[in-house]
């Protein structure tokens, strides 16, 4: 009688399997684990180096007495920051700084959607001109400021001579409100066509069968645009609202190098600091006065400004995407 019972495997060839398939599942659910997070590590380790690190380190300087020379002195707390709140002249620098970038955003935004409009089109050479509008922002900050100093000087500047030969009165660039409209000028004409590509970018994510069908529907051209492409354009918008309302808190080029780089008096940011900014007075109280500490103090506070009108945007924004998603 014969029997059928195959013969039983090895143990000792059966076990190399288990093991293997074990180790491979393991490894498989590391990196399904961990992945993700090495893909953007360098990120952070990048952020951690340039960006935490120097916070912290600020944030140590703004509370002791530290001398450009002499280095660390004594632990002083927040004597820095209330000291810096004290001063008329910082407040003078916020509402430089505010004016400025008020000035400068606003008229900024609003070139910078009609350029994308006029981009969006089917033009000839269409990337010339896309290219065309980035040449600014390539441009040296320092070579633009002392350009456009030039062109708004009081005595011998262009846009005076164009005044005058028209029968205008100069103005006097170097006063509070016109040395705003100036710098905001330099700003602008740097931005705007970075601005106007980004916002292009956008344009041309909107889907093409919402025009054809606003043009089925009999709307015009202008009526396109302020009916499908401003309302589809919304994010992008208040992500360029974000860039430049960071971008705009921390003019200093311009406004350094604007009336010679002396201030026209011999003070930094205007005689009476008419157009000094919170960075040029960041950068006189730390290397004029030779007060890091104050310096470092001014730096946190232009930081927690920042903070805040970023979450005001956040919340602008989250806002705007709720009213989008009920539509």
């Amino acid at each position: 009688m014969s029997s059928t019972t195959a013969p039983a495997e090895p143990a000792s060839r059966a076990r190399p399997n288990n093991d293997g398939g074990g180790f491979r599942q393991t490894l498989a659910k590391w990196d399904f684990k961990a992945s993700p997070y090495l893909y953007i590590a360098p990120f952070f380790i990048l952020f951690g180096i340039f960006g935490l690190a120097p916070l912290i380190y600020t944030a140590w300087v703004a509370v002791h007495d530290w001398h450009i020379i002499g280095g660390q002195g004594d632990f002083v707390g927040l004597d820095n920051f209330t000291a810096i709140l004290g001063q008329a002249m910082f407040w003078k620098s916020v509402f430089n700084t505010i004016s400025i970038f008020l000035i400068a955003t606003i008229p900024q935004l609003l070139a910078a959607i009609f350029i994308a409009a006029a981009l969006d089109n089917n033009l000839r050479a269409g990337t010339f001109w896309r290219m065309g509008v980035l040449l600014p922002f390539v441009a040296a900050p320092v070579a633009v400021a002392i350009i456009f100093s030039n062109l708004f000087g009081n005595e011998f500047g262009l846009i005076n001579n164009i005044l005058q030969s028209i029968g205008l009165d100069p103005i006097r660039w170097t006063g509070e409100l016109s040395s705003h409209v100036a710098i905001a000028t330099m700003v602008n004409f740097r931005w705007t066509g970075y601005n106007a590509l980004i916002l292009l970018a956008g344009m041309q994510a909107i889907p093409r069968d919402l025009y054809e069908a606003a043009t089925i529907d009999g709307a015009g051209r202008m009526r396109q645009f302020f009916s499908v492409t401003i309302p589809m354009l919304r994010p992008t918008i208040i992500f360029v609202v974000i860039t430049s309302t960071i971008g705009g808190l921390q003019v200093f080029d311009e406004a350094k190098m604007f009336g010679g780089g002396g201030g026209g008096g011999g003070g930094i940011g205007g005689a009476d600091g008419q157009w000094k900014t919170i960075t040029l007075f960041l950068w006189e109280v730390g290397w004029r006065q030779s007060n890091l500490g104050r310096s470092a103090a001014i730096a946190w506070l232009l930081f927690l400004l920042i903070v805040l009108i970023g979450a005001l945007n956040f919340f602008i924004t989250r806002r705007i995407s709720s009213s989008g998603g009920k539509r």
